[in-house]
């Protein structure tokens, strides 16, 4: 094994640090419109439909979801670097897009490439890591990801709030974007290298069985990746929900745009934060337990909230659904890592990322006709209570553990296959100390230190 391809933490800690960077910008690119957006709908375009505001969270979840499966289709045949790029590239028109918008329809052109962009930037990011670090911290890996991308949403959410309040709806919140996409596209031309090779290293050493249809495993099939799947879909069609209906709700309540904007970046921090914790507990603890807490803190804290309205306990459901939200992210990704062969990871890890993104734009579709026909607190309600329901799904249909192919014969199967025939010759590599207290009758003793000289001793014997 090359020493620039060994995996681990430590022996690739810079390309390593690099990707965590490079993601923060790309979780800011989201953080632009988590606080602002509503009001920008309502202020700068006249909107005032649910389900029409909500229309740029559907645009930006169904080209996310599609440019995810295709970035993990195409990550082996065209190198992740060059998919992270293309996805930079596509960044960099947006913040322009939404300043200088003359309709509605160029803000959803905005978030058409944002999507994209997002599909091509995270996913890419999401399995290099997964290539650099190896098995061992896997789930510390995803979780110095995902906290990089999460905690940069907050920050950014809560910065444009501010911005907002003090100086205007536009233009002034979105030069953060500009600065976040020239600066991810430079570090990422300059400076990012492919991490393919990491996957052919590991693929030789693999105990995990190749699946026969990726997409369909992932999405159906198999209990493990399905289970996950559909968790994902739940998570992001309740996040659709938080990020277009919950700035609404507050905006109701008369808190201004700086409040608001504090309750929107309290959930994706204590999310991004959290995850510094969740991912190393996902290399050691039991991924389904992680999974069925996170999907029912996630679903208890939403239903509370159309029933609360004092500002401090708002800011504690914020944090507890941040809390749900951080013990289920690192370790979906974790899981499907772990559950799928490194040479049909990057495809699986679209599949279901391709389904959790979907569920932006069912979320946002479902809270907003949910909104308009019946209030902002029953769409809440019932988003609060699918995610309940997705917690049930894990706890029932997601095995304990991992099916791994079997790493070496059983001592009952070589015994039958020696009764079964006289052709089998067994090789006892061993020290000659352990060889003479016991072996198979019959068993040849070659140590290994002497195995490769004895190689055409040993297939004379065999023939």
């Amino acid at each position: 094994m090359k020493p620039e391809t060994k995996p681990g933490l430590k022996e690739n800690w810079q390309q390593f640090t690099l990707l965590v960077i490079i993601n923060g910008f790309v979780g800011g690119m989201i953080g632009l419109e988590r606080t602002i957006f509503p009001q920008f709908a309502h202020l700068e375009f006249g909107i005032g439909s649910k389900t029409a505001i909500l229309s740029f969270i559907m645009a930006f979840g169904i080209t996310k979801a599609i440019a995810n499966y295709y970035t993990g289709r195409l990550a082996n045949r065209y190198g992740r670097k060059n998919l992270l790029l293309a996805g930079w590239v596509l960044a960099v028109p947006i913040p322009f897009l939404l300043i200088y918008a003359p309709s509605w329809n160029w803000v959803i052109l905005a978030n058409i490439l944002l999507g994209i962009s997002q599909g091509l930037t995270w996913s890419s990011t999401v399995v290099m890591k997964i290539d650099l670090v190896g098995e061992k911290n896997r789930g510390l890996a995803m979780g110095l990801n995902e906290f990089a991308g999460y905690f940069a949403v907050g920050l950014v959410a809560f910065l444009t709030g501010y911005i907002a309040n003090r100086f205007g709806i536009t233009p002034y919140p979105f030069y953060l974007g500009i600065f976040m996409s020239f600066a991810g596209l430079i570090l990422t031309l300059l400076m990012v290298k492919d991490t393919r090779e990491f996957v052919h290293q590991e693929n030789t050493t693999t105990s995990t069985d190749v699946l026969k249809n990726v997409f369909i495993e992932t999405t159906f099939k198999n209990k493990t990746l399905s289970a996950v799947t559909q968790a994902g879909l739940i998570n992001n069609l309740n996040d659709g929900m938080i990020w277009g209906l919950l700035p609404i709700l507050l905006i109701s309540l008369n808190y201004n745009q700086a409040q608001t904007g504090l309750i929107a970046a309290v959930y994706p921090t204590v999310w991004g934060i959290g995850q510094l914790f969740t991912g190393k507990m996902s290399d050691h603890y039991s991924k389904k337990s992680m999974l069925f807490w996170g999907m029912f803190l996630q679903g208890l804290a939403i239903v509370c909230i159309p029933f609360i309205h004092e500002y401090y306990l708002l800011v504690s459901l914020a944090a507890i659904l941040g809390a749900g939200t951080a013990l289920v992210y690192p370790t979906f990704l974790t899981t499907i890592a772990d559950a799928t062969s490194p040479v049909q990871r990057a495809e699986s890890i679209g599949t279901f990322r391709l389904w959790r993104d979907l569920g932006y734009a069912i979320g946002a579709m479902i809270s907003g006709i949910t909104a308009d026909f019946l209030g902002i607190e029953y769409a809440i309600l019932l988003i609060g209570l699918l995610t309940i329901m997705s917690s049930l799904i894990i706890k029932f249909r997601m095995p304990d553990k991992i099916k791994k192919k079997e790493d070496c014969i059983k001592a009952e199967t070589v015994k039958k296959a020696l009764q079964a025939s006289s052709d089998i010759q067994i090789i006892d590599v061993r020290s000659k100390e352990e060889f003479e207290q016991s072996h198979i009758p019959g068993a040849i003793h070659i140590s290994l230190n002497e195995l490769k000289d004895q190689w055409q001793r040993l297939n004379k014997i065999v023939r």
